[in-house]
């Protein structure tokens, strides 16, 4: 071995000590950390799921209550609407 091809192996090396010391390496390492940042991601989704979908249904009941030139989308909102309202109370 040359002294070139020790220097780009001593290169080498100096990158995966670099890499391994990463944080997201260092998570993956770890079974616990690993399942416990799984868990955690998987809340923030199922969570910004759930509150996304409930403002773009109310922003359509919402909107739909509104048209009136339809009589039976209309009234069918404006039922769903009421329900909620009283639910709230």
């Amino acid at each position: 071995m040359n002294d070139q091809e020790k220097n780009e192996l001593q290169q080498i090396r100096h990158a995966l000590d670099t890499l391994n010391q990463h944080k997201f390496i260092r998570l993956y390492n770890s079974s616990f950390k690993m399942l416990w940042f799984q868990f955690l991601k998987g809340m923030a989704f199922g969570l910004g799921s759930v509150l996304g979908a409930t403002i773009i249904v109310s922003l359509l009941i919402s909107l739909l209550s509104q048209v009136e030139f339809i009589p039976i989308i209309g009234e069918w909102a404006k039922e769903i609407m009421f329900e909620i309202q009283k639910s709230q109370e």
